[in-house]
């Protein structure tokens, strides 16, 4: 086993289970149900309308005040976001906007998986010592049902979301919190996700080590203000 930190903080979605990843294809799958409401024949059209949802929702979760709001409600962010791209291509309907919405927040909660290595992973790193906290954004019922759906909750020294706590990622206060709860220091300390802002640039500002998870292999982002310290595309990495 490599040499371990004393604590790491991890992320939840799309670290230890997989949530949000790759939208792209999952609206495309939702909405070839509703391409007779959206009259939407074809993969042309069906591409239109995502393109035209998710460009909406990315302006929608651009603006950093309006997201920390949201964040506390995600089907209601995604039901506004439906409602734009619809109008957006000239035909308004807030209820159809409201069903398609509605059943594309179902189906990935329905997708929800735990990455494969995530148990043993996390096992593997309390048997070795490691303090370990969770820290993850969202509104406190539906990230308490995925740490309890998924059986995360005894695996972790401390547990903190977004909508209990009163303030996300990337804030500075999140990750204070997090280590006085363990009891470490910054430097004694990694941070593990799969946002680049929230588990590399941010924590590394107060002196982490950040982790970035990088699954798919996306590669760092063009624009990054700061290189993670290191890049796994398995969670295993962390203890081989």
């Amino acid at each position: 086993m490599p040499v371990l930190p004393r604590a790491i903080l991890f992320d939840l979605d799309d670290t230890l289970i997989r949530a949000y990843a790759q939208p792209e294809e999952a609206w495309r799958r939702l909405l070839h149900i509703f391409s007779a409401h959206l009259d939407a024949h074809d993969a042309a059209a069906i591409e239109r309308v995502r393109l035209a949802i998710m460009e909406e929702a990315r302006a929608f979760w651009s603006e950093a005040a309006a997201a920390a709001k949201w964040r506390l409600d995600i089907p209601g962010a995604r039901r506004l976001s439906v409602r734009r791209g619809l109008a957006r291509l000239g035909r308004p309907d807030d209820a159809l906007a409201d069903r398609i919405a509605d059943a594309f927040t179902e189906m990935r909660r329905k997708e929800y998986r735990l990455y494969p290595d995530a148990h043993a992973t996390v096992d593997a790193l309390r048997a070795a010592g490691v303090k370990l906290a969770l820290v993850t954004n969202g509104a406190s019922t539906m990230q308490r049902e995925k740490i309890e759906r998924f059986e995360l909750g005894h695996r972790f020294d401390h547990i903190q979301i977004e909508g209990e706590f009163g303030q996300g990622k990337p804030e500075p206060a999140v990750y204070r919190h997090a280590l006085e709860s363990l009891g470490v220091a910054a430097g004694d300390a990694w941070m593990v996700g799969d946002n680049y802002e929230w588990e590399v640039v941010a924590p590394q500002k107060l002196g982490l080590c950040g982790i970035w998870y990088d699954p798919f292999g996306a590669g760092v982002p063009a624009q990054a203000s700061a290189q993670p310290a290191r890049i796994i595309k398995r969670l295993a990495e962390l203890v081989e």
